[in-house]
């Protein structure tokens, strides 16, 4: 069966109040290597099938894969008995009605090969030639997925949206290990991936690795470039549920009751947003969700049509991740998420390398890594560093710094930067492997709480 008849065959075999099902395609290249030689390569492909059954005001989702035509009326069936399970939703609203044509529905799902890391596979052995040549070890990984999902319901929606996504991770070493460093971009189709550059770059930051200093635990004044930026924004990005805030058990509650939004968050006239037409960073333009998750992830909400969303404006909180069903009953519009995040400062052009240059003496934090939440309160995070820590003097880095352990809250930071660099795309490491599509300034941070030195290599 084609995706297009699965979803039609399984509305067909709903007996429930209302029904959405999604099917989604997903095809998948990759190329793996280590110490300068290719590993692996492989394609992949894989369906999967989600069924939302709603009766009256209870969901039941049930997903699988591989699911063929004698397969989906018992995934059918196990949807409404899981919503017949499940009791009435609190995020309950009625079905998202059809708002326009149903374009590109008939289309078949888009494909990737493994010709679409041809290119780079090619740049990728003339790497391998300069590293052995240079006394360099390269490791990583590389991926291009494009995944097309087809979304129908019993209310006429009939939509589709093929999501390209691409990443590369490189790790550079030396001989024996003891110096590490690491690089990554996201892409959509891999014409915009430079091996030269990425090489170039890890090669720079082993070269500052040759002299390692030891510091000990406190308070520095750092530079966090792009990566590591958007790994802290993402986390404020999945904290920032209105639900929570509303009901007070999260930073951006207030006390008393309500949310902080039109509060200022940074004295600096940063702007956090998301929009799924954002070049280069192009997402879905409809809302697709197999669960609901704390008012800000609804399945009700399934097929709901997405726009750009100011988050913060010029340092002010601007809107909350809002589901239909809280926006109704707060009497707010909703605010659902997008699959992407930039943060922004119409003065900020200066780059990482100027900004460095600016710096009497500080800290380069290139990796962050192993980042859990502490208290949601004031949404303390601790982390490690990896792979890059690097001692700024007299506007050169002059060498590495041992690894640490941080507390800080993303939030609380925004409130203590003193500069905005340029935004610029780029790839979030802890995150690289669901969320990619990020641009993000390089910050300055004057007194990043650097907790305790730790052994992390």
């Amino acid at each position: 069966m084609t995706p297009q008849d699965t979803v039609e065959r399984a509305l067909a075999l709903s007996k429930a109040d209302g029904c959405v099902v999604v099917t989604t395609e997903r095809s998948e290249a990759n190329l793996r290597w280590a110490g300068n030689t290719l590993t692996t390569n492989g394609t992949m492909r894989s369906r999967s099938v989600a069924v939302i059954s709603v009766i009256g005001e209870a969901a039941g989702v049930v997903q699988r894969s591989a699911v063929d035509a004698d397969g989906l009326e018992d995934l059918v069936r196990a949807s409404e008995q899981a919503a017949r399970d499940a009791g009435p939703s609190e995020d309950a609203a009625p079905l998202v009605e059809p708002s326009g044509p149903s374009a590109g529905w008939d289309e078949a799902p888009a494909e990737t090969s493994i010709g679409t890391l041809g290119e780079f596979a090619r740049g990728l052995g003339a790497a391998f030639d300069r590293a052995a040549a240079r006394d360099r070890l390269l490791f990583g990984f590389a991926e291009h997925v494009l995944e097309t999902r087809y979304l129908g319901s019993s209310t006429g929606l009939r939509l589709r949206h093929a999501q390209p996504t691409g990443r590369v991770d490189v790790n550079g070493k030396s001989p024996d290990y003891a110096r590490s460093a690491w690089v990554g971009r996201s892409t959509r189709d891999f014409t915009d991936i430079d091996v030269e550059v990425l090489e170039d770059e890890l090669a720079r930051r082993l070269e500052w690795a040759r002299r390692s200093v030891a510091l000990p635990a406190g308070r520095y004044e750092t530079l966090l470039p792009p990566t590591s930026v958007a790994d802290l924004m993402f986390y404020l990005y999945l904290s920032a549920g209105a639900r929570p805030a509303d009901e007070g058990r999260t930073v951006f509650s207030t006390q008393g009751g309500g949310t902080r939004i039109g509060e200022r968050l940074s004295p600096l006239p940063i702007t956090l947003r998301s929009d799924p037409a954002e070049p280069g960073l192009e997402a879905g333009p409809f809302l697709t969700a197999t669960d609901s998750d704390e008012g800000q992830t609804s399945v009700f909400d399934n097929g709901l049509p997405l726009g750009p969303t100011d988050w913060i404006r010029s340092g002010e909180l601007a809107d909350l991740v809002r589901t239909r069903a809280w926006a109704e009953r707060t009497g707010k519009a909703p605010a659902p998420m997008v699959d992407n995040l930039v943060l922004e400062s119409a003065d900020g052009t200066a780059t990482t390398d100027e900004m460095v240059a600016r710096t009497e003496r500080g800290l380069l934090l290139t990796c962050l890594w192993y980042i859990r939440a502490v208290d949601p309160q004031t949404l303390l995070l601790t982390g490690l560093t990896r792979d890059g820590v690097y001692l700024i003097e007299n506007g050169q880095v002059t060498g590495a710094v041992n690894n640490f352990r941080w507390n800080e809250s993303p939030v609380d930071l925004l409130g203590r930067i003193t500069e905005v660099g340029r935004t610029e795309r780029c790839l979030p490491r802890e995150w690289s492997d669901w969320f990619t599509r990020t641009a993000m300034p390089t910050l300055r941070v004057p007194d990043f709480n650097m907790s305790t030195v730790s052994q992390a290599s």
